[in-house]
């Protein structure tokens, strides 16, 4: 039996070890689309600064322009609300990955400790024999 907790031990550290993996892509996905975000809000500006310059030539096209930024703008948020949804959910069953890693592990020292514990007891058992023997020697010897 200590032997299929040791393999408990492993898998669930493998478990864990899974789940913080696909925490960090995620945290790394959510961060990719906080980039585009701010990209697209610099570009933006530059757009917005370029048709105020130039109202008779591109000027005209900015009112398209910002129309696609809009929608763009929509669908990033939309999906940074998704990655970061995903992020809870992964965060939550890392937790109770832990918790059952951590479950595992306490019942392998608790068992480790039962087991090197009678094996302390058999020891001195064996050594009060020992030395029980040899105080009734001597005391044969002697009397």
């Amino acid at each position: 039996m200590a032997k299929g907790i040791k393999t408990l031990v492993r898998l669930s550290k493998w478990n864990v070890d899974e789940k913080q993996r696909l925490l960090v892509a995620l945290q790394g996905r959510e961060d990719e689309i906080l980039d585009w975000i701010r990209q697209s809000e610099v570009q933006l500006k530059e757009e917005q600064r370029i048709a105020a310059e130039d109202a008779t030539g591109f000027g005209f096209g900015y009112g398209a322009f910002a129309s696609a930024w809009l929608g763009r703008r929509q669908q990033l948020f939309a999906m940074l609300e998704l990655v970061r949804a995903e992020i809870m959910r992964a965060r939550e069953e890392l937790a109770v990955a832990f918790n059952e890693l951590k479950t595992y592990e306490i019942t392998q020292r608790e068992r480790e400790r039962r087991i090197q514990s009678e094996i302390d007891k058999k020891e001195q058992s064996f050594l009060d024999e020992i030395g029980l023997n040899i105080h009734r020697r001597r005391e044969h010897e002697e009397g």
